[in-house]
């Protein structure tokens, strides 16, 4: 088994001091979706707990004001 030396991927937002995470820019949502419209987790966009926190509040208001699908096929 070869060991996982890799460091963790710098947080999207503390790189760019990106202050808020806005529910209507939508192509920034997307990053953080996978392709079956479900939010992906911290290990695998590598954003900070608090960012994760804004990033998924805003995808579920994205969604409840149909801007973003609940679900994809």
């Amino acid at each position: 088994m070869i060991p996982n030396n890799t460091q963790p991927k710098p947080c999207y937002f503390c790189q760019t001091k990106t202050s808020t995470v806005d529910y209507k820019n939508i192509q920034l949502l997307r990053r953080f979706m996978s392709p079956h419209a479900k939010i992906l987790g911290r290990e695998r966009t590598g954003t900070c707990a608090s960012h994760q926190h804004r990033v998924a509040k805003a995808l579920k208001r994205a969604r409840h004001m149909a801007l973003l699908p609940f679900v994809s096929t």
